[in-house]
């Protein structure tokens, strides 16, 4: 996946709020050369520029009127996949547990951990969409190996096509697995052994 892009390979977009106008544009700037940034000065703002084109939200947690803890709230009531990263001053208490939220950065930050975080938060949700449609494809090859005898399947183009798609998105996570040194290998990627 090229930076600056998302799991379909569109221009990812990134709303960053913070109630402080400063921050909110500093962080904006930091991002815009590669991303499609919206900017949001409160929680208000912030909840009504997320939606479902949205792929990463930068969010202060310490905001008045709303937090950012509400706003999280609100994004994953609402349903949006995007992942959320809190940019904040507050150091992560055991509250932090039973939040929703993606990833933490304490602030202050700069321009490469901001970029870092969203490329990471873009590789991760490309990998949870690729995992998924492979454990998909996965469960069903499992399900017909265990119902239909090996030389009923292999006699079905439906399922050979099947296994073939499964062993091509096998290796597309492989490579993509390669080119991270953070991660080890597809089998852990998934959960299998």
């Amino acid at each position: 996946m090229a930076p600056g892009r998302n799991a379909a390979g569109e221009d990812a977009t990134v709303v960053v709020a913070d109630d402080e106008p400063k921050v909110t544009d500093l962080y904006a700037k930091y991002l815009e050369p590669s991303f499609e940034v919206r900017r949001a000065y409160g929680g208000e703002e912030a909840l009504d520029a997320v939606d479902e084109s949205v792929d990463v939200v930068l969010l202060d947690r310490q905001m008045p009127e709303m937090s950012g803890d509400d706003v999280l709230e609100g994004i994953r009531e609402a349903g949006y996949g995007c992942q959320v990263v809190l940019v904040t001053a507050l150091e992560p208490t055991m509250d932090a547990v039973d939040m929703a939220f993606d990833d933490y950065i304490v602030k202050p930050t700069d321009e490469e951990e901001l970029n870092a975080v969203v490329d990471r938060q873009l590789l991760r949700a490309s990998y949870d969409a690729q995992v998924n449609e492979y454990l998909r494809l996965r469960s069903k090859i499992d399900v017909l190996r265990e119902e239909k005898s090996e030389e009923g399947l292999a006699d079905s183009d439906r399922f050979e096509m099947l296994t073939v798609l499964a062993d091509s998105l096998y290796d597309d996570l492989q490579a993509a697995v390669d080119d991270h040194e953070e991660l080890e290998d597809v089998d852990d990627l998934v959960g299998e052994s």
